[in-house]
């Protein structure tokens, strides 16, 4: 058996290699869903060759109070697994969920049987969800069960108060995820001072699994690039009302970025208009790009007496759109499956509102907020010339490893979107991005003039990152190989952009530079850009968890990237190459010369010598080869 420990929680619980759960953990969250960050001490780990054990004390201070726990963990090499806690609020403790989480992972477990003993006691054989389940799945659960390999089941025990089941493919986590407190019970509530209480968490393995080959966490990777698979989604970002008039002090850089669309925001509840639609103009004149208005409405039972007035703006500016997107500013909230849905316009009423507004201009829908929320509220697609939706890779927790992880369940969400609206409608993506536009969950994003890590906030300090470099990339080619039509990652300016700005938030080593600088992603989505109409290409790999490809053909060369989505070394062996094959790296060594030159991956590129390249923590590289090439 082997786990990480990992702050206090369990990751990756593997029994023989054989992943069995993503994770336990114990948390407690305030009353926005902010996940409050446990300090650990008086710590003590005891490891043995068939056994180990880990007690520590934690305390998690939220807004409104503080609770302090004792843990302890036990494990053996048969598969035996405890974790208890036993907690004391320090003070009265206002919350939305306080206690242990269990993680399932999603990609061997989507569709697969599970066994559910619920609290009555009565079993019930069903299966994990293959297409993401908007609704709990399963309620009432004292323990499941699953198949780790033929005839060997695990089982996990949940005690110490009720537990049920969300798909959390919904906010793009991997995993299946079981929680304490159901949701039906009313939330935030509160945990009176000096009142314990404790919970435990059990595994149990029946059977006995044949000895494999130990794990090896640094493996080669060896890369191949095969046939077309379809062609590559256009390349675009998002604009913010209050980052247009920004982005247009960098007209080289934007030049250089060239996205193919640019998603442009007017949000009536802020009271958008006229300033912000010149500034659109502007930035459609300079890039080139095709504008998407991404419509927010105060959502009266008007829809058109509202999108008339931008209409007419649009006219009166001569603003060229691509297409218009209509969202009422009630659906910007998260509604539970279930609950009574406000007041408001019906899609129906906002798609022929939005037609006759904006006659022969092309139409969108969905949702501008989560997957959740479109797959809790799922638009008529046949009224739609497209889908659109976006993500947040920070709503549950903001830790590298899980951000990264998010990238596993894109497919899952992109899969689960065409089965209820049609392989017909074309699906867009975006705008997405490490930080959170807004949040649907609570009063608002979580405020971090410290630039940590936390989640359901607009400030991510890995934005300015290789971190999001390697993101970005893993981001676009998840949705290239699922067949996405369009994605839009990022902003050009401000907290979500690709070129720095001086803002009212601190930004490291970047406020210091003379000059316009670049953060790391910028570069990606520059590179991507040029593939616009090119073929895509598949690759196959042996480690796709560790890393992120994308290669396409155009002109007659193809061009391949890859980043390491890990923060460790990887070495990959790529296919053999002609001579002529060229190679731009972009790693930490590179970072500073990298942030002044926007020409960076061309400027840099060498002849590539070797079959074997070493990407360091969040590295990219860009191979470019001419065809033909062995495969």
């Amino acid at each position: 058996m082997s786990v990480d420990f990992d702050n206090g929680a369990l990751r990756y619980i593997r029994l023989d290699g054989i992943e069995i759960l993503r994770g336990i953990s114990f948390l407690v969250r305030d009353e926005n869903w902010g996940t409050a960050t446990a300090v650990l001490d008086d710590l003590h780990i005891d490891e043995r060759l068939d056994v180990f054990s880990v007690a520590y004390r934690a305390t998690c201070s939220a807004t409104s109070g503080r609770l302090v726990y004792q843990v302890r963990i036990s494990g053996s090499s048969d598969g035996a697994l405890a974790f208890a806690a036993e907690a004391e609020p320090e003070t009265d403790l206002l919350t939305n969920r306080t206690g242990f989480i269990v993680l399932h992972p999603i990609e061997a477990l989507a569709g697969k049987p599970v066994k559910v003993l619920h609290e009555d006691g009565h079993d019930e054989l069903s299966l994990f969800p293959d297409h993401i389940d908007p609704k709990c799945p399963f309620t009432d659960i004292r323990a499941l069960s699953h198949e780790i390999a033929p005839g060997i089941w695990a089982t996990c025990t949940m005690d110490g108060d009720a537990f049920e089941m969300e798909d959390q493919r919904n906010w793009s986590d991997a995993s299946y995820k079981t929680y304490v407190r159901p949701l039906r019970r009313p939330w935030p509530y509160r945990l009176p001072k000096g009142q314990k209480f404790t919970q435990v968490v059990r595994l149990h393995v029946s059977g006995t699994l044949r000895a494999g080959a130990s794990e090896n966490r640094n493996p080669l990777i060896d890369l191949t690039i095969g046939r077309p698979v379809g062609q590559v989604p256009r390349v675009g970002v998002g604009v913010a009302g209050d980052e247009a008039r920004h982005a247009l002090e960098s007209p080289e850089l934007l030049r250089r970025m060239a996205p193919q669309w640019m998603v442009c925001q007017v949000d009536l509840r802020f009271g958008h208009g006229h300033d912000e639609l010149e500034s659109y103009a502007a930035l459609a004149r300079l890039t080139g790009a095709g504008v998407v208005l991404e419509i927010i409405t105060k959502g009266t039972l008007d829809p058109f007496g509202e999108l008339a007035p931008v209409a007419d703006a649009v006219h009166t500016i001569g603003l060229k759109l691509e297409a218009v997107s209509v969202f009422p500013a009630q659906d910007m909230k998260s509604v539970q499956p279930g609950a009574p849905r406000p007041v408001m316009p019906s899609f129906h009423e906002c798609y022929s509102a939005a037609r006759r507004a904006f006659p022969g201009i092309g139409l969108g829908g969905g949702m501008a907020a989560y997957f959740t929320e479109l797959n809790r509220k799922r638009p008529p697609a046949e009224a739609l010339d497209y889908v659109t939706f976006t993500t947040c890779p920070s709503v549950h927790a903001a830790d590298d490893i899980s951000v990264m992880e998010t990238l596993q369940a894109i497919p899952h969400q992109i899969r689960s979107a065409h089965a209820f609206t049609g392989d017909r409608v074309p699906l867009r993506i975006g705008p997405s991005q490490l930080g959170c536009r807004e949040n649907p969950y609570g009063k608002g994003t979580a405020p971090n003039k410290a630039n940590a890590r936390i989640c359901l906030s607009r400030i991510d300090p890995r934005q300015r990152g290789l971190f999001n470099a390697a993101w970005t990339l893993g981001y676009f080619a998840a949705c290239a190989r699922e067949g996405v039509e369009a994605v839009a990652v990022g902003d050009f300016t401000g907290p979500f952009g690709h070129i720095h700005r001086k803002a009212d938030f601190v930004q490291p080593w970047y406020d210091q530079q003379d000059g316009r600088t670049v953060y790391p992603a910028f570069h990606v989505m520059a590179g991507l850009s040029r593939l616009g109409g090119a073929t895509l290409l598949s690759v196959g790999t042996s480690g796709a968890d560790a890393i992120a490809t994308i290669a396409a053909e155009k002109d007659w060369r193809v061009t391949l990237w890859v980043a390491n989505l890990t923060s460790k070394a990887q070495s990959v062996k790529l296919p053999d190459a002609p001579s002529s094959a060229r190679i731009a790296l972009l790693g930490a060594e590179q970072f500073e010369r990298a942030a002044t030159d926007p020409n960076f991956m061309e400027s840099t590129a060498r002849p590539l010598d070797d079959q074997f390249i070493s990407l360091d923590a969040y590295a990219v590289a860009r191979v470019d080869l001419d065809l033909p090439f062995s495969t």
